[in-house]
């Protein structure tokens, strides 16, 4: 009996333990979520997110944040030139959490399958806040209109 009890007990354990795991990932996938938001008005973390860009992005996208020529056409190895961040580009036609997780977990992984690109996932190399101040300091360099723009758009995506 105290077998059956101890089995019993121990399955329970486990079912509970699942439940709460469960939980706990939901709930920070929606806490993740919910804060994500750029801060392109936070003059110290636009200058943090600066440095970082220069550091991290620039290579590719530019000092100026103007991109490769030809961004819009595969190159001769079939990769995507690295987009402008600038008002030219297409970044401010993403809200800020999908900004943040193409940054984080690349491109591949968001869309579920192959895309030939050389954007690295950025997962392991900087931490959220990282991201966060480089994507503000990015969205802090667009006119107040695209700014606006932008804005409305994550009101959409965001609607909460």
């Amino acid at each position: 009996m105290f077998l059956k009890l101890n089995h019993k007990f121990l399955h329970g354990c486990k079912l509970n333990l699942f439940a709460i795991g469960l939980y706990l990932i939901l709930s920070l996938n929606n806490q993740t979520h919910a804060n994500i938001s750029l801060m392109p008005d936070n003059s110290e973390t636009i200058t943090y997110g600066k440095d970082i860009y220069l550091q991290e992005c620039a290579s590719c996208h530019g000092k100026n944040l103007a991109g490769q020529a030809n961004w819009r056409e595969r190159d001769d190895k079939g990769y995507m030139p690295a987009p402008p961040h600038d008002k030219n580009g297409h970044t401010w036609h993403h809200s800020d959490h999908n900004l943040f997780l193409m940054t984080k977990y690349g491109i591949e992984k968001i869309i579920g399958k192959k895309y030939p690109n050389n954007m690295p996932a950025y997962e392991d190399m900087l931490s959220d806040y990282e991201i966060i101040a480089v994507l503000s300091y990015i969205k802090s360099t667009w006119p107040s209109y695209i700014q606006i723009q932008h804005d409305q758009i994550n009101t959409r995506s965001n609607p909460e």
